[in-house]
């Protein structure tokens, strides 16, 4: 609705001074909308000191978001200082915790590239083989009867090789004894994987796949618990193809080994 100077003179003064009021807060509400709070960078005077800290400190309170953030920004900013390279190593943790796996992997393959030399390289090779693992056991924690065959244990098969690069490259490293530690139960738990696959094969009446899954256990993963299993699968297996004198031979190696097939 629109008043004219005539109309408005006539208005009681409470009155004016309303209309007077709401045009003024209109006008704000126009000029205004680029000061928000939340529009303005308050880190834009920061220094690289400043970003490191306050990144760093977001992350000890488990603010992952606020770190990854701030270490982004300080390296975008400061990309040639100490600070942005030792953010370059920290922000793989913030990745990590943050349940942004590529993105943490994709920090450390960067890392490795560019600082192959660098003193914490080996923290990196770490993070790299902690992260891959830990999605490899999210996995295989879930194995269950439906189609395990479609399921590709592939995390837990890079973590075996980023935990075994990391050993042979840094075999004095501070973190290469927890490496090989979990390599021992990456090993048995890509064993186990087959042997689960080789039993689903089995069930199905599939006996050359159930084979080929048992065979990959013996041929490849030797003084694993999973061979046992997988040899008595692969006898299994031959009796169901016809082919007694495998059969007979995968037993004798059993008896070899674990004593009379129970």
């Amino acid at each position: 609705m629109l008043f004219s100077t005539e109309s408005i003179r006539s208005l009681p003064h409470l009155l004016r001074r309303l209309l007077h009021v709401s045009a003024l807060t209109g006008a704000l509400a126009l000029t205004g909308c680029s000061l928000l709070p939340e529009q303005i960078d308050m880190t834009k005077d920061w220094s690289a000191q400043r970003f490191y800290s306050e990144a760093r400190a977001a992350m000890m309170d488990g603010d992952y978001e606020k770190s990854i953030d701030y270490y982004e920004k300080l390296q975008a900013r400061f990309p040639y200082g100490v600070q942005a390279q030792q953010a370059q190593v920290d922000i793989i943790y913030a990745y990590y915790k943050y349940n942004e796996e590529e993105s943490a992997i994709a920090a450390a393959d960067r890392f490795i590239k560019l600082h192959p030399r660098h003193p914490n390289v080996d923290y990196v090779y770490y993070m790299r083989g902690l992260v891959r693992y830990n999605q490899g056991q999210d996995l295989l924690s879930k194995l269950i009867p439906q189609e395990p065959s479609e399921r590709d244990p592939k995390s837990m098969r890079e973590a075996f090789q980023y935990f075994s690069e990391l050993v042979e490259k840094f075999p004095a490293s501070k973190y290469a004894e927890d490496a090989r530690q979990r390599l021992v139960f990456t090993r048995n738990a890509l064993a186990m994987h087959e042997v689960h696959v080789a039993r689903f094969y089995m069930s199905r009446e599939a006996w050359v796949a159930a084979a080929g899954r048992a065979n990959t256990v013996i041929e490849n993963y030797q003084r694993t618990k999973a061979v046992k299993e997988a040899l008595q699968i692969l006898a299994r297996a031959y009796d169901k193809m016809g082919m007694p004198e495998l059969a007979a031979d995968t037993r004798r190696v059993y008896q070899l080994n674990y004593g009379s097939e129970s």
